[in-house]
């Protein structure tokens, strides 16, 4: 599959998930038009992929090499401007020689 097909699918099934209200969206304060994105805990985990970007001496020019993007692609992932689709998180998280887990919550 190309990336443009992968990142398609993503978006749509992002939309789905949104439509039925699973995906809680905020709004993006300061634009010319009303703008909506996915907040849960994105603003962490971007800070935390920044620190570790950093920490590795690793630059967005150098990061966007790694994972086969534009500098101005990982440039608008640190910003928060543009909403990554889970394939670049992931790639980005690749690279960066890290991976995602997902672990149940504990009961409260």
């Amino acid at each position: 599959m190309s990336k443009m097909f992968e990142d398609t699918m993503q978006g749509l099934l992002e939309a789905i998930e949104i439509e039925k209200g699973k995906m809680p969206l905020t709004e993006r304060e300061n634009m010319a038009a009303p703008t909506f994105y996915v907040a849960e805990n994105d603003k962490e985990l971007i800070d935390r992929i920044i620190e570790i970007r950093k920490n590795e001496n690793i630059s967005q020019s150098e990061l966007a090499r790694m994972t086969g993007n534009s500098q101005q692609t990982i440039s608008r992932f640190e910003q928060k401007t543009h909403n990554a689709s889970m394939y670049l998180f992931s790639n980005i998280i690749n690279a960066l020689g890290y991976e995602v887990q997902i672990v149940k919550k504990k009961s409260l």
